[in-house]
């Protein structure tokens, strides 16, 4: 396992405190946190083949949830916004068209994040926030596209994006004083297209600053009905990332300093004037390794469900009758207590005629159909008529959550072996007797009892796109990415997943908005 070298490895980093400066004292700007992050994305590291193998896994994943969501509303209409915005010559390609459809980069990430975010199936990082690094790959890879660059490029760029987002995570808390984490992802696929470019240390800081300032945006995307805005958010800041690099190589400049200014962000928005942040980075010439970190999903539904999906699949087997089944209740962490829990307060919760991305945040929910069903679909699981099923309604409001201390402070261990995200389940069934379950980490964590590997990164591939992908299509793509360190720049164009279009919906503009 990576995680135990990469625990020492990561107290080597270098810790930035990040306060907030009154004007007067005129920080220069070697002494800015988005300085520091653009010395990072700067810093042409070699990129190791471990690092280089995560990868190639993690844009297999992407386009395989991608592709599973192509058909759905939010994916079909972010597509047909994109198509709209064609480019004549070198442009970046959209999941599901033709290698041959050439679009503006921008719009290409716009379309492809949406796609990628739309189930909710990629990868995570959990620490003081939350994150879904590989919303970034879409961005780099849309650049890649249309400027050209090769496999190399393309890895420098992601391991530099992922680098930028995980140590965010680790460092600065936002849903704490209800702010996004796209304000964490938007400056991060700033540092990604701009390593990507191999561009110099001044464009990526005031690329990474405009980013930042333009995408501050609130929790309330994901509180209460969550719509489909959930999916837009990555899109969204992939184009203000893009724009913002763009208007950066220009010569443009940002808002500054944006982290520790009098009127930024912390002092106004999160912990205030008096705040101090502390944010990890490799120092220079250190290997970039963050992503190593990261973990993917099993089952399409919030990562702090994961474990729990894992433990009802067990728990199944020792319930005899489920309709003697009391109460459960789920002992977990504040954030899985507060954000998908109980703790919330939302209704919505607990509402069979909810949205998907509702239900996706409602533990009561995913837990209650897990142990009903012993299994876990990315569309059945969320069918209306499965939420709607009387029995399920039942069991589901016979669920509560509870911040434990033990729960909670693995979720928030600095060493990735102890760091967990599970819970404990506690059932009462109606004769009084009492069936107990915990598990601390999900199957397919690095850390797991079945960790994902190439072999699983493929197979899940292969089962979301299963009567969507041909096989041609498929083998040509995986075979493809594999040798991604080796691409060449017209080997990156060719980068995607294409299906036939007639099983694809919003395959060319329409007008049915502005564009």
């Amino acid at each position: 396992m990576y995680y135990i070298s990469d625990f020492f490895k990561k107290l080597l980093m270098k810790i930035h405190a990040i306060r907030v400066c009154p004007s007067k004292e005129k920080l220069s700007k070697e002494e800015q946190f988005a300085w520091k992050l653009a010395e990072m994305a700067s810093d042409d590291v070699k990129v190791s083949a471990e690092v280089a193998d995560m990868v190639v896994n993690r844009i297999i994943d992407n386009a395989a949830v991608a592709v599973a969501s192509l058909n759905r509303r939010p994916v079909a209409q972010a597509r047909a916004q994109a198509l709209s915005h064609g480019r004549t010559g070198k442009g970046a390609n959209v999941f599901g068209m033709p290698n041959s459809c050439s679009l503006h980069a921008e719009w290409a990430a716009w379309a492809n994040c949406t796609a990628v975010r739309e189930l909710d199936f990629h990868d995570t990082f959990l620490a003081a926030d939350y994150s879904h690094p590989g919303d970034s790959i879409p961005a780099v890879l849309a650049v890649a596209q249309q400027k050209g660059k090769d496999g190399k490029a393309v890895l420098r760029g992601i391991a530099a994006a992922y680098e930028a987002h995980v140590n965010l995570v680790k460092g600065i808390c936002l849903h704490k004083h209800k702010i996004d984490h796209v304000a964490h992802l938007c400056p991060s696929q700033a540092v990604g297209v701009g390593a990507l470019m191999d561009l110099p240390t001044e464009q990526i800081y005031q690329a990474v600053q405009q980013a930042l300032h333009t995408s501050v945006s609130t929790r309330q995307s994901r509180k209460g009905e969550i719509s489909s805005w959930k999916a837009y958010v990555p899109a969204h800041g992939a184009k203000l990332a893009i724009e913002a690099v763009d208007r950066a190589m220009r010569g443009e400049k940002s808002p500054s300093p944006i982290y520790e200014g009098e009127d930024s962000v912390i002092a106004w928005l999160l912990d205030g004037p008096k705040a101090v942040y502390r944010v990890p980075l490799p120092e220079k010439g250190e290997e970039k390794r963050a992503i190593l970190e990261t973990y993917t999903k099993e089952h399409s539904a919030e990562y702090q469900s994961q474990a729990l999906i894992d433990l009802a699949f067990d728990m199944r087997r020792r319930i005899k009758e489920l309709s003697g089944i009391e109460s459960i209740l789920i002992e977990t962490s504040h954030h899985t207590h507060n954000v998908i829990g109980t703790g919330s307060n939302d209704p919505q919760k607990f509402d069979p005629f909810a949205t998907r991305e509702t239900l996706d945040h409602s533990i009561m929910y995913i837990f209650a159909v897990a142990l009903e069903d012993g299994f876990w679909h990315h569309e059945k699981s969320y069918a209306p008529e499965r939420a709607q099923r009387k029995e399920t309604v039942s069991l589901w409001r016979k669920i509560t959550t509870v911040e434990k201390e033990r729960w909670t402070k693995l979720y928030h261990d600095t060493d990735p072996d102890k760091k967990a995200f599970g819970g404990k389940v506690i059932v009462k069934m109606k004769d009084g007797s009492m069936v107990e379950g915990e598990l601390e980490r999900a199957n397919a964590h690095p850390a797991g009892a079945r960790p994902f590997g190439r072999a699983q990164y493929i197979q899940k591939f292969d089962t979301l796109t299963e009567g969507i992908v041909a096989q041609d299509e498929r083998n040509r793509f995986i075979e493809l990415i594999q040798r991604l360190p080796e691409l060449s720049p017209e080997d990156i164009v060719q980068l995607n997943v294409q299906v036939d279009l007639e099983k694809l919906l919003n395959n060319k503009p329409n007008e049915e908005g502005i564009f």
